[in-house]
């Protein structure tokens, strides 16, 4: 037989077939024509092909109750009937909308490429979750060479101080830790250039060589200086440091300047995809304009990490964590010592979740003791609250801000407050406990917040409450067509209010009924799906779903960055791959499938 042209073995899932699958899948796969409303495959029953759609539509379908119930459409280059040729049953059954044309791979020639190429068979055994696996396995890794191209002008340096000679080894030591950085430049008359001196040296020189603190640091200072130039690739400067066995270079501009020293840290930052440099940077921040700084390299790790495929759970994790380290360094700027203790900062929303990626609207509270107050309190959080606007977190619009009293309580203000929540079950109340739910404390006194949290917990038993609360799920249907494909707006499909916040919120209520402590989403769908309160297939893929929404919606809002346009939640399903298109509709499916549950475990009505 010859091969049959037109099948694109290059397009998912049979790019995960090396050459000699493909030879061996070309060879074998035939046509076939399916007049309109022909039953391609039967649910219970197995089937002679996979096919593969080169012309036409195809429904997939239960029976329910007598009746059908549409699972989803199958179009051009869509695969079905793997599950029936590998099984020897069918789950769905398949009928031709109008004529088909689909490629006929044979079911035994199937079956060999599943024996010999695992992937390949994963794609075709495993649900939501290993799909979304290989997906992030084929990512575009086209940014991957900027780290061998990055120059060293590019990098973030340590300021270049500078102290002369007689300086003693102890006020140097004083000055590596005022200005927070790891070595000093040693200014001397004798010699034509300065030399340098960094804090192992010092430790050295007091607990090996016995000097005394009043020694000077003039002979201990290395010469010649070690130097690269900012137009050097950081890759470079790397391997100038491991051939000297040296951890710090000076760099110098193209007339010859000293701009900054450049460590070790700093360059394995880079290949580290630039978190350690972030956390530097906020380690050696004293103001509010070097906090900025520090927080304006968020995107680009946000940007750096997406690009290497990173796992969504483990980059939202990290860049959770570096936007405490902002949010704190920020409240011990503005909050003086002596306060702290009274005080307690939460996160909410997304970043209470441990769910941000870019920055988005602030979301934040404040717990003050009950004799916790001062009169500098209102200035202190509109301080706060700027300064995070300044580092690019915009105002909310919904003020959910420290700088609002409304979220800025003493510890007996927010038991008042739970309680109203408690007796008001819809609304702006229902929206605030939604938010709450989600705080976890980040700087200041966080004991202040460990009977908030215990008196939040407690609101789990209260039914009326859940119900109510828990309503909110099905606020937003799934953007799926009758046939089960994802529906397409001119302006993109919102992921947001189709997808996450539907898992989000359902999972949230779900928590709070049956006493789960944890803010976050995966976590609380772990503990969840342990006390048997999901399904082990909701279970394994709403956390999987979750992460597609995720993904997509970051894709698409670097891509919005790029444009020079403001992001937000929406998609272009029709620029997406064919497999992300299979993800995404099966991702909605999830939701829709999980609203279904929330809506039977809450006796709701749509």
């Amino acid at each position: 037989m010859d091969p049959v042209p037109g099948l694109d073995l290059a397009l998912p899932p049979f790019d995960l077939l090396d050459d000699a699958g493909r030879e061996r899948l070309q060879a074998s796969v035939d046509i076939g024509f399916h007049a309109a409303g022909t039953t391609l495959i039967t649910a219970g029953q197995a089937s002679a092909h996979v096919h593969v759609i080169l012309k036409g539509l195809v429904h997939a379908y239960q029976t329910e109750g007598g009746g059908e119930r549409r699972f989803a459409d199958y179009g051009p280059g869509d695969v079905f009937g793997a599950w029936a040729v590998m099984a020897g049953r069918a789950r769905l059954s398949y009928r031709a909308d109008g004529d088909v044309l689909s490629f006929l791979i044979p079911a035994e020639v199937f079956r060999s490429l599943v024996d010999d190429y695992p992937r390949f068979a994963a794609y075709f055994n495993e649900g939501l979750a290993v799909k979304g696996q290989l997906a992030g396995d084929g990512r575009d890794r086209r940014e991957a060479g900027e780290l061998m191209v990055t120059q060293v002008g590019e990098a973030q340096l340590a300021p270049a101080e500078h102290v002369t000679a007689t300086t003693s080894i102890a006020d140097a030591s004083a000055r590596l830790r005022a200005r927070r950085v790891d070595c000093l430049l040693v200014d001397d008359p004798v010699h034509a250039e300065p030399g340098i001196v960094t804090r192992t040296d010092l430790l050295e020189a007091l607990t090996v060589d016995g000097h005394a603190l009043d020694a000077p640091v003039g002979p201990l200072a290395s010469r010649p200086l070690v130097c690269v130039g900012t137009g050097e690739v950081l890759f470079q400067a790397l391997i100038s440091m491991t051939e000297r066995h040296i951890d710090r270079v000076v760099v110098r501009a193209r007339d010859g300047a000293i701009t900054g020293t450049l460590g070790i840290a700093e360059v394995l930052s880079h290949f580290a995809s630039h978190s350690h440099l972030v956390s530097l940077r906020l380690a050696r921040a004293t103001t509010l304009e070097e906090v900025a700084g520090a927080a304006s390299g968020m995107t680009a790790l946000v940007r750096s990490l997406a690009a290497h495929g990173a796992r969504m759970p483990y980059l939202m994790e990290l860049v959770s964590a570096l936007n405490s380290r902002i949010m704190g360094r920020i409240f011990e700027l503005v909050v003086p010592a002596p306060q702290r203790e009274r005080l307690c900062l939460l996160v909410m929303g997304s970043e209470g979740r441990r769910e941000q990626l870019l920055k988005t609207d602030q979301d934040n509270a404040l717990v003050v003791a009950d004799e916790g107050d001062w009169t500098g309190l209102d200035t202190a959080m509109e301080r706060f609250s700027a300064a995070l606007a300044d580092v690019g977190y915009p105002p909310c619009p919904g003020r959910v801000m420290v700088n609002n009293p409304h979220w800025r309580m003493t510890a007996a203000g927010w038991r008042a407050r739970i309680d109203h929540w408690q007796r008001q079950h819809g609304g702006e109340a229902a929206l605030d406990l939604s938010i709450a739910m989600d705080a976890r404390p980040v700087a200041g006194n966080t004991a202040l917040f460990v009977p908030i949290k215990q008196r939040l917990m407690a609101l789990g038993e209260d039914e009326i409450l859940l119900h109510h609360l828990a309503g909110a799920t099905l606020a937003f249907e799934p953007p799926l067509t009758f046939f089960g494909r994802v529906r397409s707006a001119a302006d993109g499909t919102d992921v947001k209010k189709g997808g996450i916040f539907p898992v989000v919120h359902g999972v949230r209520c779900l928590a709070l009924r049956h006493g789960i402590e944890a803010t976050g989403t995966v976590e609380r769908c772990e503990a969840l799906a342990a006390r048997g309160e999901l399904s082990a297939a909701l279970g394994r893929d709403l956390p999987q779903a979750l992460n597609v929404f995720q993904r997509m919606r970051l894709d698409a809002q670097l891509a919005a960055l790029d444009a020079g346009r403001v992001p937000d939640n929406r998609i272009d399903t029709e620029r997406l791959r064919r497999l992300d298109r299979e993800l995404l509709r099966d991702a909605f499916h999830v939701v829709k499938d999980f609203r279904e549950h929330v809506r039977r475990t809450f006796h709701l009505t749509e």
